[in-house]
């Protein structure tokens, strides 16, 4: 009796994991459609998903908490990040918990993720609003300007490209509305109009 016990719990485990395992990677498979990430990103985010499985990081964790962080960090290794606000209107689960539990599973499992570069955010942003490649390069270039001048430091990847972006279109004469950005990038409107002074500023004072 107590063998037939112990295979039926083995089992069961087995089963419930398998379960948590399907629910999880629709979950991936739901957001990454939602965001339009490319297929080697849902694959590095199911990778991360099953590690944090295996080594029992799920206990005290909602399944979509873990799949949603599991998500964003995948996006961000992959070079092509989404914004926490981004990743949260698409998830079952609140911002604040996927931020927890993002530092938690890259914590545990000791993953490699570089801060977001404001640079990967224009090309989606400028094809969202369907400008064109003059303007998408302009974007870079004020990022650029930025960043040696140090301006970039301790503000949002995502604010300084919406910024960067809104700023290139009006030197380019594109005619983009800061509430145009403002939707594609899910970030508001002060925030690009604070950050696109700045980046014009460094412009001017960037040495010719």
């Amino acid at each position: 009796m107590q063998r037939l016990r112990t295979w039926n719990e083995r089992f069961r485990t087995r089963d419930s994991k398998e379960r948590n395992l399907k629910q999880a990677l629709g979950e991936i498979d739901r957001m990454a459609s939602a965001l339009g990430l490319p297929e080697n990103v849902r694959e590095t985010a199911s990778v991360i998903y099953r590690r944090a499985l295996d080594e029992d990081l799920l206990p005290g964790r909602s399944i979509e908490g873990v799949a949603t962080a599991s998500l964003y960090a995948a996006a961000r290794q992959a070079g092509t990040p989404r914004s926490l606000d981004e990743i949260s209107a698409v998830s079952r689960v609140e911002k604040d918990e996927i931020a927890r539990t993002y530092r938690y599973v890259i914590r545990e499992l000791g993953l490699e993720v570089q801060p977001a570069d404001p640079e990967s955010y224009v090309p989606r942003f400028a094809s969202d609003l369907e400008l064109p490649d003059e303007t998408e390069r302009r974007a870079r270039q004020l990022l650029k300007t930025a960043k040696d001048e140090g301006i970039h430091s301790g503000k949002s990847p995502v604010g300084l490209a919406a910024a960067a972006v809104y700023a290139a279109a009006l030197l380019t004469n594109e005619k983009v509305t800061q509430n145009d950005v403002s939707e594609v990038a899910s970030i508001s409107e002060v925030t690009i109009r604070n950050r696109y002074h700045e980046l014009l500023e460094a412009e001017e004072g960037a040495p010719v």
